[in-house]
């Protein structure tokens, strides 16, 4: 749960809403198959369904109330992935951004599969 107070009163934000932000703007872009996830380390990637796409975001709440996001992705195979992780940074960064007035400190994308 995120927390932003403000002299009118307090507004709280879960977590959820906010991987779920991430994780449909980064699907979104050309190129991603979609978010990844696995159960333990170690274990299998396995492309998420959009309904638990979230399970492939992970959120951070920085000390200077900034927010932190890790994305997991898989990506079509043969997608410049340079390029692909840049979208998915700035698509990312903008729209929670615009959806929570939150700054955003940094997006991490991890790109665990290339799916043929």
């Amino acid at each position: 749960m995120i927390q932003i107070d403000n002299s009118k009163g307090s507004i709280r934000i879960s977590g959820e809403v906010i991987t779920n932000i991430a994780g449909d703007a980064a699907t979104k872009c050309f190129g991603v198959k979609g978010m990844v996830g696995h159960e333990k380390k170690g274990d299998p990637f396995q492309l998420l369904r959009r309904e638990s796409m979230s399970k492939g975001v992970e959120i951070r709440l920085n000390d200077d109330n900034s927010i932190s996001l890790d994305l997991h992705i898989g990506v079509d195979q043969g997608v410049n992935v340079i390029a692909a992780a840049n979208s998915i940074i700035n698509e990312v960064s903008y729209k929670v951004q615009k959806a929570t007035s939150m700054t955003i400190k940094d997006v991490n994308v991890y790109i665990d599969t290339v799916i043929g």
